[in-house]
């Protein structure tokens, strides 16, 4: 399994998680089989989000989704988001 990570601000949380809420399906569509998201305890606008996949070729097929990128700008995600990957091991 592999997890990937995104770090990044956006300009309004309440905003974003709107758009993040209608992504759901295509999420599910493209390999995500759990997802979670975190706000910053200082800075509700500083977001990690995880997505757990079956395999790491995947998890970097979604994060070159134009689908992605899209909801992204239109959520409001702020500069370039800080993206890794993990194994469970």
């Amino acid at each position: 399994m592999t997890t990937l990570f995104v770090r990044h601000a956006v300009s309004d949380y309440e905003a974003w998680r709107k758009v993040y809420d209608t992504f759901s399906a295509i999420q599910k569509a493209n390999g995500v089989t759990a997802e979670a998201v975190y706000q910053a305890t200082d800075n509700p606008n500083d977001v990690t989000v995880t997505h757990e996949f079956a395999t790491q070729e995947a998890a970097q097929a979604f994060t070159r989704l134009e689908e992605l990128r899209k909801a992204m700008q239109s959520g409001g995600v702020v500069g370039t988001p800080t993206v890794w990957f993990t194994q469970k091991v």
